[in-house]
C-alpha cells in the first residue's frame, strides 16, 4: 500500500531537477511514490530524471509530448497517484531530509482532510521562513472558517499547493483548472477551503521555494498572465456572499501588484491587461473595491485608482500586510 504520492511537474528544468530529485532521495520510503510529469521538455530534463531511476525507489515518469501547462501537468500526476495522501513539489524547489515523513505523521495524527505547512523562500543565498497565515497550530479546524476575516491575510492568501499534504479521497477538490496557465492555485485554494471539511496548520518548514527563477511563470510577461483574470472569475463564480469582501480584497491586492510590475509586458499586452483589469474590477461592488484600495500601500492604491478613475474614496483603515 502506498501512503504518499508526490507529484512533481517540470518543464525544461535541467538546471534544478537534479537538486529536486536528490532531495526526494533523502525523503524516500518504500510506501512513498514519486510521480514526475515531464511537461514537454526539450532540454536535458528527461535524461536527468532517467538517471535517478536506480536511486529513487518509487519513481515513475509521465511524459507529455507537448506542454500542457502546470495545472494539467499536476492533474496528470494526480490521475496516476495511488497513495492515501498526495502532495506536490515544483521541479525547481527542494525538500529538507525527512520532511515528507514528518508531514505524513502530522496528517495521520490529526486525522483531517488536509494539512498546510510553512516554507522557506530562497533567493540566491538568502533563506527566509514564510509562515502560513494562521497562528493556531496543530489543531483541527473547519476549512471554511479559515477564509475570513476580509481585512487580514488568511489561508486563501497562501495558495501554494506544495505547502501541505492532502487526502487523495478529496478527489475532484484536488484538481486544478486546466484552462489556466498561471494563477491556477487561486481558485484551487478557494474551492478547497469552501468545500473540504477540516484542515490544520503545522509548524514544519521543509520546502525550499526558489524565487526569481528565470523562465518561471512569476517572471514571464507573456499572454499567460491574462489567465490571472480567468482565475479570479472562477473564484467569484457562485461565491457565497459572506466571502465576497475577502475575494474582492484578494483580487484587488494582486491586481495592484501586477500593475506595479507591468513594465515586463509589451505595450500591447499591458493595454489588454489593463482592459481586463478594469472590466473585472468594474463588475465588482464599488464600495468593496474602494475599501480594498484604501487599505493598500500608497503606491498600490495609486496604481489601482489610475486604472479605475472615479473610484470613490473608501474608509481608511489599518494597512495590513498585502496579499501579493
Amino acid at each position: 500500500m502506498i501512503t504518499l504520492s508526490v507529484v512533481v511537474p517540470i518543464r525544461d528544468g535541467e538546471r534544478f531537477i537534479a537538486d529536486a530529485l536528490a532531495s526526494l532521495c533523502r525523503n524516500a520510503r518504500r510506501d512513498f511514490e514519486f510521480i514526475v510529469v515531464d511537461d514537454g521538455s526539450v532540454d536535458a530534463t528527461g535524461a536527468i530524471v532517467d538517471d535517478f531511476r536506480a536511486d529513487l525507489p518509487g519513481l515513475s515518469v509521465i511524459r507529455n509530448p507537448a506542454p500542457l501547462g502546470l495545472a494539467d501537468a499536476r492533474n496528470a500526476g494526480l490521475a496516476a497517484a495511488t497513495g492515501r495522501y498526495v502532495t506536490f513539489m515544483d521541479g525547481d524547489d527542494w525538500l529538507a531530509p525527512g520532511y515528507l515523513a514528518r508531514l505524513v505523521e502530522a496528517v495521520d495524527g490529526l486525522g483531517c482532510d488536509f494539512v498546510r505547512a510553512d516554507h522557506v523562500q530562497v533567493e540566491g543565498r538568502k533563506r527566509v521562513v514564510h509562515r502560513a497565515p494562521l497562528a493556531r497550530r496543530g489543531a483541527v479546524l473547519a476549512a471554511g472558517d479559515a477564509i475570513l476575516p476580509a481585512g487580514v491575510r488568511t489561508m486563501v492568501d497562501y495558495p501554494y499547493a506544495w505547502a501541505g499534504v492532502y487526502r487523495r479521497s478529496l478527489g475532484d477538490l484536488l484538481h486544478f483548472p486546466g484552462s489556466l496557465h498561471t494563477a491556477e492555485d487561486r481558485p484551487w485554494i478557494w474551492r478547497l477551503h469552501r468545500e473540504a471539511a477540516t484542515f490544520a496548520v503545522v509548524s514544519l518548514a521543509g520546502v525550499f521555494y526558489r524565487r526569481q527563477v528565470p523562465g518561471s511563470l512569476t517572471q514571464v510577461g507573456d499572454e499567460r498572465q491574462l489567465h490571472f483574470f480567468d482565475a479570479f472569475e472562477l473564484v467569484f463564480k457562485d461565491l457565497e456572499e459572506e466571502f465576497l469582501p475577502k475575494a474582492v480584497r484578494n483580487f484587488c491586492a494582486l491586481l495592484a501588484h501586477h500593475l506595479e510590475i507591468a513594465g515586463r509586458f509589451t505595450p500591447a499586452l499591458r493595454a489588454r491587461f489593463e482592459e481586463r483589469g478594469a472590466q473585472l474590477a468594474g463588475a465588482l461592488p464599488v464600495e468593496l473595491v474602494a475599501g480594498a484600495a484604501s487599505g493598500m500601500s500608497a503606491s498600490r492604491e495609486a496604481a489601482l485608482r489610475a486604472l479605475l478613475p472615479g473610484l470613490p474614496a473608501g474608509p481608511r483603515h489599518r494597512r495590513d500586510r498585502e496579499d501579493a
